[in-house]
Formats: structure tokens, C-alpha cells, sequence
């Protein structure tokens, strides 16, 4: 008897043990900026998102996002620009459009995104799966027309419903398909760097803004 009670108090200290680890683990994670960009970034990748890094950090890079199943964006793919700030993941991440877009709540030339999850009610314990898993497809899903960047599409799409879906279709049609000739598109096709940046330091009227290396 004495030596199972020895065997069972030994088993639930290892389980301690290891509890114990995992929970150092997560909070070293937590507590190290760096080491949490990175953990994120991998579970990105291994989440089979498409990156691709802008420089040597991981700060950086462009992530291609598919268009939500059974909506008016199925079948598009847009490239997205994400820069993690040195305060991540206690700050969240800049993101916005490249690949163009019409959406009431995305600036049709800077890419800039007004997403209320991201702004005002980001926490720690979200990701960056998150964001494309969760986010990013229910902005497309629930535009949000009473706070628009994009007025004319908001106006349309609450004064005609049809033909606004119609205008979301053509601007997946024609930026956002994937093409052969891809490496050979147009520069209208994707908005330039400076179009990009133009907006990207007004972020007390956006709720997420693209930045780019000076």
C-alpha cells in the first residue's frame, strides 16, 4: 500500500511538473514581445497562409487572404499587409489591403480598415489566426455602413443593395482573381507604395493603418 500511495504521489508530481511548464511557457511567450511575434508568425504558416516577408525581422510581411466561402468575396485573393509593433501582442498589429477592394469599411485607396476588434478591444490572448480566421472574414461578411472609409460604397450599399453586391464582384473580378500573368499585373491592379502610405499616419481616424519603410 505504501509503496502505490509513494507511486501515485510521484505521478501527480510530475503532472504538476509539467503543468507548471506549460504555464512558464505560455508566460514566457507573454512576457517576451519577440518570442511571441515569432510563435505567432509560425502558427500562421503552419495554418496554410501564404507569407511573405518584407525584410530580415518578422515585424513585417504580406499574408494572402481568400475571400470568405458562400459570400460575394468567394474566390478572391488579397494580399495583405501586416507590421507587428514592438509592443505585440499588447498592441495590436497594423494591417490593411493592397490588393484593392470595395468594402464600406476599407479605404479604397490606402487600404486602411476600420475594424472595432482590432482598435479598441484587442487583447493579448488574440493572434494572428485570429485576425484572418476570424476577423478579416466577418468584416467582409458584416460590412458596417454607418461608420464608413469608403462613403460611396456604404451609400450604395444601403440605397441598392443588388447593385452593390454587383460592384463587389467586379472588383474581385478584376484585382482580385489569380491569374497566370500575376507577376506581370498592372499597377492599378494593386495600389502603389506611396498610394498605400499616403493614409497610413492618420490612425486616430482608422481603426487599423498599413505603414511603410520610409
Amino acid at each position: 500500500l505504501s509503496r502505490f500511495i509513494s507511486h501515485s504521489i510521484f505521478q501527480d508530481s510530475q503532472k504538476k511538473k509539467k503543468t507548471n511548464s506549460e504555464k512558464n511557457d505560455k508566460r514566457e511567450a507573454m512576457s517576451s514581445p519577440s518570442k511571441r511575434r515569432e510563435m505567432d508568425l509560425m502558427k500562421l504558416m503552419m495554418s496554410d497562409y501564404k507569407v511573405e516577408m518584407i525584410n530580415d525581422g518578422m515585424q513585417e510581411f504580406f499574408v494572402e487572404f481568400n475571400g470568405p466561402k458562400d459570400s460575394i468575396y468567394e474566390g478572391g485573393v488579397w494580399k495583405i499587409r501586416v507590421e507587428l509593433p514592438d509592443a505585440y501582442p499588447y498592441k495590436s498589429p497594423s494591417i490593411g489591403f493592397i490588393t484593392k477592394i470595395y468594402h464600406p469599411n476599407v479605404d479604397e485607396m490606402s487600404g486602411s480598415v476600420c475594424l472595432d476588434v482590432i482598435n479598441q478591444t484587442w487583447s493579448p490572448m488574440f493572434d494572428l489566426v485570429n485576425v484572418f480566421e476570424t476577423f478579416l472574414p466577418q468584416l467582409l461578411l458584416y460590412p458596417n455602413p454607418s461608420d464608413p472609409l469608403n462613403g460611396e460604397a456604404a451609400a450604395l450599399m444601403m440605397r441598392d443593395r443588388p447593385t452593390y453586391e454587383q460592384r463587389v464582384k467586379e472588383y474581385c473580378e478584376k484585382y482580385a482573381k489569380p491569374r497566370e500573368d500575376a507577376e506581370d499585373m498592372s499597377s492599378d491592379d494593386e495600389m502603389s507604395e506611396e498610394e498605400y502610405a499616403s493614409d497610413g499616419d492618420d490612425e486616430d481616424d482608422v481603426a487599423i493603418a498599413g505603414k511603410l519603410d520610409p
